[in-house]
């Protein structure tokens, strides 16, 4: 019985020992995998660590900078444009535009209606534009608004909505100095005059740089610098902001009175070739872009061409004087009152007789003036007019400046020379008018135009015999006389030499007998001319039409306070301390046209 519980133990003891040698077997089987299992996965993650920190780290390096790191750019300041003495012309002043992420504001729908209100947009126009363009990052919401406006549409904090420093053109002097600086687009570049001429001087080279931003596009740390920013240079004109504001209130009044349809005022310094003041009217407001279009703001004094009428008749006898033909005692022989060339007649109002060359200045003769011409060889006449400067663009560079129309002499006739001699089948600009005028005034020395201070004055072009010009502006004092057709050009104390002109302007078929182009061109003092200026008032419809009666007080004004304002010494002749006699009635009796 014993033998057999011992049997029976060492049976079962036998089974455990079974069972434990078997047991070890399978746990041991499952944790060799299980581990397999967990070093495979570990080679895994570090072959990935070992990958991403080592073969793939730039990929990293862009993820995290697209997320973080951005390329600012920094606006650069146009440069600020200047009169002769400073006083500022045009600025940039620094605004901020409010752009947006389209795929980050879509995100944010119900914020864009406060969005809408705050920008003072249409919500539906503003929800439009955000969900037509998500395939962009970059979106301008609003435009140049006040710094302080903008920063409280950042406040919103509404995602995606950004700001960014732009700057924006501001004009001191308004439609003052409008058509002759122009103006520049929303992005600041120069779209027209003075603005687009030297846009390469005036604009500037914007930088960049690398911030860190957080997630609400406020910049956290400046990395490094790109590209240093470059401002726009300042920009110094001619223009003397006095006598330009002179110019404009005195064309201003007289287009009113005479209720013209438009007008131009030029003045030049005769020595140095700068103009001092360039106005036209109507004027237009460079700070409204509202009146900005074709019609308004082109400068007419530069662009427009305008058949000078009797204001041509001075380089006529120019031309006559170089001939050695002619001098200051040459008589003409106008009677009886007309002259026929080919089948057209020409007439003065009145038979003047036998008149020098001075008188038919004076008396503004068509028919001396004709005789005078068709006596020259027109290519000697043709060279004079050239050398003038009419038929081509003088050197101010101002964009969109006409040449004029001076034909060559080859297709001169008869009938061509006479009536270009009083001023039709030629064209010239306002500016060539009065930089003629100048190289007059300048002894028959013709300087460059310039739109820029000039600090030395610049040795000029010898176009005509300096006895010649002397000559001449002695002539043309006789026009600014009571028995001139200039009477009301005259300047109390000073002496002034210069020339009425007046126009039919031509239409379909030929000249309209009711619509005229008024002009006064000349110089002073006339001893030692400082200043040249001319006067276009266009189609003047109060009654009066002739130069002398509407363009010549408007030279009498301008270019009397200018010539106050530079503290010129009056040259009037003892005795005259108004540089004429005083008033007699304008002599529009003695010719048609003058």
């Amino acid at each position: 019985m014993m033998r057999d519980r011992r049997t029976k133990g060492r049976g079962r003891s036998s089974g455990r020992d079974q069972r434990d040698e078997s047991t070890p077997k399978s746990f041991r089987a499952r944790a060799a995998f299980l581990f397999g299992v967990l070093a495979v996965a570990a080679c895994g993650l570090l072959w990935r660590a070992v990958d991403l920190q080592l073969m793939d780290h730039g990929f990293l390096a862009r993820q995290g900078d697209a997320r973080y790191s951005r390329v600012a750019a920094i606006a650069a300041h146009r440069g600020t444009v200047t009169d002769r003495y400073g006083e500022p012309l045009a600025v940039s002043t620094p605004v901020d535009s409010v752009w947006a992420n389209p795929k980050e504001l879509a995100l944010a729908t119900e914020q864009l209606p406060r969005l809408a209100r705050a920008l003072k947009l249409d919500r539906n126009d503003l929800a439009r534009r955000v969900t037509s363009n998500l395939d962009r990052e970059f979106l301008y919401l609003r435009r140049h608004m006040q710094p302080a406006d903008a920063t409280r549409i950042k406040a919103l904090g509404i995602p995606g909505v950004y700001l960014v420093r732009e700057y924006r053109r501001y004009y001191p002097s308004g439609e003052v100095v409008g058509h002759l600086l122009g103006f520049t687009s929303i992005d600041d570049t120069g779209q027209e005059g003075i603005e687009l001429a030297f846009d390469h001087w005036l604009a500037g080279e914007d930088g960049a740089k690398r911030v860190i931003q957080d997630r609400f596009g406020r910049v956290v740390q400046d990395v490094e610098s790109i590209r240093p920013v470059r401002p726009g240079r300042d920009l110094v004109l001619s223009i003397d902001l006095r006598i330009q504001y002179l110019a404009y209130r005195e064309l201003k009044a007289a287009i009113r009175e005479q209720r013209a349809k438009s007008g131009s005022v030029i003045v030049l310094d005769v020595d140095s070739g700068e103009v001092l003041a360039m106005v036209n009217q109507p004027a237009y407001n460079p700070n409204d872009r509202d009146q900005i279009n074709a019609r308004t703001y082109r400068n007419r004094a530069a662009t427009d061409i305008l058949e000078p009428g009797s204001s041509i008749k001075p380089f006529v006898v120019a031309a006559a004087l170089s001939s050695g033909k002619y001098s200051e005692q040459s008589i003409v022989d106008t009677s009886p009152g007309y002259i026929r060339v080919g089948v057209k007649p020409i007439e003065d109002k009145h038979n003047l007789g036998r008149i020098d060359l001075a008188t038919i200045l004076a008396k503004s003769s068509n028919v001396g003036m004709t005789r005078v011409a068709l006596s020259l060889d027109p290519e000697q006449m043709w060279t004079t007019l050239t050398r003038l400067g009419f038929g081509q663009v003088t050197t101010s560079g101002y964009p969109g400046e006409s040449a004029g129309l001076l034909p060559h002499w080859s297709h001169w006739r008869p009938i061509g020379i006479a009536t270009m001699s009083y001023g039709y089948g030629l064209s010239v600009t306002p500016l060539q008018l009065a930089h003629a005028y100048a190289t007059i005034g300048g002894g028959g020395q013709s300087r460059p135009v310039s739109f820029l201070r000039v600090d030395t004055v610049p040795v000029g072009d010898r176009v005509l015999d300096e006895r010649v010009s002397r000559a001449l502006v002695h002539m043309l004092e006789s026009v600014v006389t009571p028995a001139g057709t200039g009477m009301r050009a005259a300047i109390p104390g000073y002496r002034v030499a210069g020339k009425t002109g007046t126009a039919w302007k031509s239409n379909a078929g030929g000249y309209s007998t009711d619509r005229y182009m008024a002009v006064f061109g000349g110089v002073a003092p006339a001893t030692h001319p400082r200043l040249a200026s001319v006067v276009i008032i266009d189609e003047p419809g109060a009654g009066q039409y002739y130069g002398g009666d509407v363009a010549a007080p408007v030279f009498s004004r301008v270019v009397g306070g200018a010539l106050r304002l530079m503290a010129v010494a009056p040259d009037a002749a003892i005795g005259a301390p108004d540089g004429a006699p005083p008033t007699p009635a304008p002599a529009r009796q003695q010719v048609a046209l003058r």
